[in-house]
């Protein structure tokens, strides 16, 4: 903690000299990523907070962090005597970073941030608010980065094409399809910044950011152009020191999938310079329209533009095109999810197996799974660090298993696993409690609250045009009932080979302004079904499958809508109580895990089979 008080007061050295009374150091690289690589990662090295999401405020007398729900416990155990106070957002009487920011604020002085990595709609606040109050809005310089004398390397890692037999459309007509989307909206220009749909848009990965396999760059194209804005770096023979996942692709993808020249002409690309972008926006014409998004552009893009030029702003046509999967993605996505399955069944079994038996701990657990996944053909990385926590420590959403600090596991208590994998054809998330021993009834009944509560929502009917909204009571109902809630969202949009979190997709009880993901639920969709509970000191408990929206029946009433579940790995009976089930539920759970063992018991040896079968029993 001396270290991060040691900093901080170096940032305040840096605020004196420019005459500032706040400084904002959020959680983001220049494209407004959820993950980032570690030369962004500021706020963690200004505040030892280590969760993905997080702001950071600093004025000359105080400090403060804000994250939500997912990281409560972490965050007070992180921040415990680095004098920066915790923030806890959503909850009552806690004011929001903009209420903080108003009120510390002085006249006279200024409001600092780097417009790099502060989005525009944010920047735009602020801007206002120094207006109001007398100040100046400082925001092109990188405070921090003057006092990280150490700081990682710029990231500039090997990219790669992504076969159309794996992205089911050219990149072409994926371009053609968002041009006629710039024509409805009148615009002339549309600019990209967010890195999953750069990606999507011209089929592309890359390995700049950790289990996020895609390249730092931006996207600019009017109705015959399209510039892609990309350190030339990236383009370079792939060395020995190459990270693992691109050194995976290579060794995975066909020989074609770096002959960039002949690749970029053929889809009408163009590449600049990365940094360039900012120069070119400013040299848009003054009376032409731009289409983009605020909320994933930073600030400086935004003051780069002309004065005058119009804006129109809304999401990203590219979001709502990636999140619906085509055929050949959907079909893909069902084989990436039988590997995971077959990976995660026989972690469980290995698991159950030799608990109290060998010394097993949360980092060996979750290095043994990593192994099984990388046996499967296609495997190219973990979809996210595996969340392998170990009784209490279940109860932070968000753990991340130590090496060095080694936790046991014992033949007592469950195991949390929330774990995925990137495939060639696609990418999975899933979340199983192991039962290593006895479990008190507490938390078999919200067990069993959780696990009815996921069948619940899996197995809904309802008319096209609902959101996750009109389905999140399925999931928590079970929950409500007891009086017992979870701090996050239920499900998510999954991207394909890309960020395992996306829009526009999800299941939530209430509407987050900053998430546009409440579009309505189509066919080839896919979102994750995860209800949960976390008590602190105590358990955390979450099953997590995904499930593809599809067509149901469509009758007078209109075209009903059902999911399809492609996760595929036992659900543990050890802590259910099936008396607190109905018999559909009780039903419902039978059928799954009558699936389960026919779709990954041709892929287990004898034993493995046996032990299969009795998981997957009929309650």
């Amino acid at each position: 903690m001396c270290e991060v008080k040691t900093r901080i007061e170096a940032l305040r050295g840096e605020m004196r000299k420019r005459n500032m009374s706040v400084y904002i150091v959020p959680t983001a690289d220049f494209h407004e990523s959820e993950y980032v690589n570690d030369y962004f990662k500021a706020r963690r090295y200004l505040t030892g907070f280590t969760g993905s999401a997080g702001v950071a405020v600093v004025t000359l007398e105080e400090a403060g962090l804000w994250t939500d729900g997912r990281y409560f416990i972490q965050a007070e155990r992180q921040l415990e005597g680095s004098g920066i106070t915790l923030f806890k957002s959503g909850m009552e009487d806690v004011p929001t970073v903009r209420e903080f920011v108003r009120e510390h604020l002085a006249s006279g002085t200024a409001l600092g941030f780097d417009g790099r990595v502060m989005n525009a709609e944010a920047g735009a606040f602020y801007e206002a608010l120094c207006n109001e109050k007398s100040a100046v809005l400082s925001c092109d310089e990188d405070l921090v980065d003057i006092i990280w004398i150490d700081r990682p390397a710029f990231p500039a890692n090997p990219a790669f094409i992504l076969d159309e037999r794996y992205a089911g459309e050219c990149a072409s007509d994926k371009l053609a399809r968002v041009r006629e989307k710039m024509a409805e909206a009148g615009a002339d220009w549309h600019v990209l910044s967010s890195l999953c749909d750069i990606a999507w848009l011209l089929n592309v990965r890359g390995s700049d950011i950790t289990s996020v396999p895609v390249s730092l760059s931006f996207v600019l194209m009017n109705a015959t152009d399209c510039y892609w804005y990309v350190n030339p770096e990236i383009f370079a023979e792939i060395r020995e020191d190459a990270k693992p996942i691109a050194r995976r692709f290579a060794a995975l993808l066909p020989e074609g999938s770096r002959d960039w020249a002949p690749y970029l002409k053929q889809h009408g690309v163009t590449l600049r310079d990365y940094d360039r972008i900012y120069e070119d926006l400013a040299a848009l014409p003054e009376d032409e329209t731009i289409l983009l998004e605020l909320g994933k552009i930073n600030t400086k893009m935004k003051v780069s533009l002309p004065s005058n030029m119009k804006v129109v702003d809304q999401s990203n046509p590219e979001e709502r095109m990636r999140a619906i999967k085509n055929p050949v993605e959907l079909e893909n996505i069902r084989k990436a999810h039988i590997k995971d399955g077959i990976a995660c069944t026989k972690f469980a079994y290995w698991l159950k197996k030799n608990v109290g038996k060998m010394e097993i701990t949360e980092w060996s657990a979750a290095e043994y799974l990593q192994q099984l996944r990388a046996e499967q053909p296609g495997y190219v990385d973990d979809s996210f660090g595996t969340i392998s926590a170990y009784g209490a420590n279940a109860a932070m959403m968000h753990y991340s298993p130590s090496k060095d600090k080694k936790v046991a596991l014992n033949p007592a208590k469950m195991l949390l696993v929330d774990s995925g994998g990137h495939y060639l054809e696609g990418s999975t998330d899933i979340t199983r409690n192991i039962v290593l021993g006895e479990v008190s009834e507490e938390e078999k009944r919200m067990y069993t609250a959780v696990v009815r509560g996921n069948l619940n929502l899996a197995n809904a009917r309802f008319l096209y045009g609902c959101c996750g909204q009109n389905l999140d009571i399925l999931a928590r109902g079970p929950l409500w009932d007891l009086g017992v809630d979870y701090r996050c969202g239920t499900g998510h949009g999954n991207g394909y080979l890309l960020n395992v979190h996306e829009g526009p997709n999800g299941f939530r009880w209430k509407i987050v302004p900053e998430r546009r993901d409440s579009g309505i639920l189509e066919e080839g969709m896919v979102t994750t079904n995860e209800p949960g509970v976390y008590v602190e000191g105590a358990y955390g408990i979450r099953i997590e499958n995904e499930l593809i929206c599809k067509k149901g029946i469509k009758n007078e009433y209109g075209q009903f809508m059902e999911f399809e579940t492609i996760t595929f790995a036992p659900i543990d009976l050890d802590a259910l109580l099936p008396e607190e089930m109905t018999a559909r539920e009780r039903k419902l759970l039978n059928t799954y895990h009558k699936k389960v063992y026919e779709v990954i018991s041709p892929y287990l040896n004898e034993e493995e089979c046996q032990w299969l079968a009795s998981e997957t029993r009929e309650i």
